[in-house]
């Protein structure tokens, strides 16, 4: 990624996370804008988000955004205009790095607790 693009991308994670947390306060799952990645003509971003919650939860709110994408782009529109000619598109993917990482831990545990019983 050019430097540019890395600004572009670190500004649009801090005001995604921003409106995110200011315009759709929601209950239940934690939500956090991760990482953004854009496209080299910036005419598409990918932010990544963290859910932390059931499988349920993960699966309305990803929902939720994929059916507020325009609005959320609108908002980001009157927030970064001055600062873009064209604001990019916008996509949502769920960064699963929690779920892994988790899991990794879960299965770390319990090969030392099999290790601690068999010695």
């Amino acid at each position: 990624m050019s430097r540019r693009t890395e600004k572009v991308a670190s500004l649009l994670q801090q005001e995604l996370g921003a409106i995110l947390e200011k315009e759709y306060p929601r209950g239940g799952p934690l939500l956090t804008v991760v990482e953004v990645k854009i496209t080299a003509d910036l005419g598409l971003a990918r932010a990544f988000v963290s859910i932390i919650g059931n499988e349920e939860e993960r699966a309305e709110t990803m929902e939720f955004l994929n059916d507020e994408t325009k609005n959320i782009r609108r908002i980001l529109s009157s927030k970064i205009r001055h600062q873009f000619r064209r604001i990019p598109e916008l996509e949502f993917r769920e960064d699963l790095l929690y779920e892994k990482a988790s899991r990794i831990e879960e299965l770390l545990r319990s090969v030392r607790k099999e290790s601690g019983e068999n010695e």
